[in-house]
């Protein structure tokens, strides 16, 4: 069962379109390195589109109606949107999942010191990376450092032209004879993943006077000390924007794409949306790479918590009912598989693998070698999907993450089909680019217009 590629389908007005939505989907990949600028961008976009807080809808006492738009944030790092529908809550809710998150290196609690002249940053890293990948790579610190007086401080250096930007040394090609023969976890250490700030000395001091030239610069800038760094969230991402790859500029290269792909057209879907007669939600959660855990994980009451809310703003709600609204819900969790490569062809099953251009790929399961970790879609909702899929000439495909032995992986749908809910994965195609970094990844403009329009679809289709 070949699937055709979808490029040559597009005419000029459609190409014209996909074009502009990946410029702006560039641009919240440029805007959103950490999952707390992807909900500053999203609720930026939201408001944009007519859409209000849930929390302050609530204090004001307003009555939630059909046609409403609403958000809800969780700690700054995780968002559901709804639009609400003329069908009873009680009904069940269209969902689109995805996350926002992606494998970084965090800056620890107590990061800043010296060594021979140099200072550094001690990090930790976050997700599955390949350590090796990091190193004499540029980049760029983002995120948070909250005072003891309740000051919130932002921090973004490296991705003005000009900041100066960060690295994490390698041992030089001439002398790394041992170094080459280890295994590659262990090429480099996680421990070694410390990126250097600073090699110039502050004047007239004796101790430690690299360090405390970096510490004189957080001072006048950001007006932080060395204690602060107790209370802040530092990510260490690569520096620089999107770009498009290849000469016929038909990909796109950035870090982040897993899985703000799913996230942003996703969201760009929700907010290009007419009536709906099931209300149309979008989640966008925070932890995925480490389980979905914590409080803006997936696996937290988030979500649940503000569809109750939801449902009494509406005069709807009751314990039952609620259930009934989980229970009765359709939810495609959207992440991103991996593209055929012929590169590294042994470690994929062909028929069952996904391809560039071919369109967004179906997930029946998920989960590692023996579906450890699945959601096993039933055939039904399978049925339903095909259906809207051929009945508005989407592109889609089937595929597998690798050959079943390999290895896999898993998103959010699992969690969610807990309710009883139907869910299933509908994976962006990303092509691993191994020269850079892991998640420095390419994929096809075709996808993240296809990934819209088959959200969009979808989404308002039972």
């Amino acid at each position: 069962m070949e699937r055709r590629n979808a490029w040559k389908d597009y005419d000029k007005k459609e190409t014209k379109e996909l074009e502009k939505l990946c410029k702006d989907y560039r641009k919240f990949l440029d805007n959103g390195k950490t999952e707390r600028e992807c909900v500053k961008y999203i609720v930026h976009l939201a408001e944009k589109a007519g859409y209000q807080d849930l929390e302050n809808v609530i204090q004001s006492g307003k009555k939630i109606k059909s046609g409403d738009k609403l958000y809800a944030v969780n700690m700054k790092k995780a968002i559901a949107l709804f639009q609400i529908g003329t069908a009873p809550l009680e009904e069940g809710l269209n969902i689109l999942g995805a996350h926002i998150d992606s494998p970084r290196m965090d800056v620890k609690q107590n990061p800043l010191y010296e060594d021979t002249d140099l200072a550094y940053l001690d990090t930790h890293y976050y997700g599955g990376i390949k350590k090796y990948q990091w190193v004499t790579l540029p980049l760029a610190i983002h995120g948070v450092v909250a005072k003891k007086n309740g000051e919130v401080v932002d921090i973004v250096i490296g991705e003005e032209e000009t900041d100066p930007i960060f690295c994490v040394t390698d041992l030089l090609i001439h002398l790394a004879g041992e170094q080459m023969d280890k295994k590659a976890a262990k090429v480099v250490e996680g421990e070694q993943l410390d990126i250097l700030v600073g090699s110039r000395p502050l004047a007239k001091e004796e101790k430690e006077p690299v360090k405390k030239m970096v510490l004189s610069i957080l001072k006048k800038k950001y007006d932080i000390e060395e204690e602060d760094f107790l209370s802040a969230e530092l990510e260490i991402v690569p520096a620089g924007k999107a770009r498009e790859a290849g000469l016929d500029a038909s990909m796109i290269m950035a870090y982040g794409q897993d899985d703000r792909v799913c996230a942003y057209t996703s969201a760009a879907a929700m907010f290009d949306m007419g009536e709906v007669t099931r209300t149309a939600c979008c989640l966008l959660v925070d932890k995925e790479e480490i389980g979905s855990v914590g409080a803006t994980g997936m696996q937290s009451k988030f979500f649940e918590n503000t569809v109750a809310e939801l449902m009494d703003a509406m005069g709807q709600y009751s314990e039952l009912k609620l259930k009934r609204c989980l229970a009765g819900s359709y939810m495609l969790s959207s992440d991103v598989s991996a593209a055929y490569d012929p590169n590294f062809a042994s470690a994929f099953e062909k028929k069952n693998a996904a391809y560039f251009g071919r369109g967004v790929v179906f997930n029946k399961f998920t989960g590692a070698r023996g579906k450890s970790g699945s959601n096993d879609a039933n055939a039904e909702y399978i049925g339903k999907l095909r259906k809207i899929m051929d009945d508005n000439g989407v592109a889609f495909q089937t595929a597998e993450l690798g050959k079943v032995d390999i290895g896999g992986g898993g998103t959010i749908a699992y969690i969610l089909s807990l309710y009883g809910m139907e869910c299933r994965t509908i994976p962006r195609v990303l092509h691993n680019i191994s020269l850079k970094f892991e998640y420095n990844k390419v994929t096809t403009f075709s996808f993240s217009a296809l990934f819209y329009y088959i959200t969009n679809y979808i989404i308002k289709n039972r």
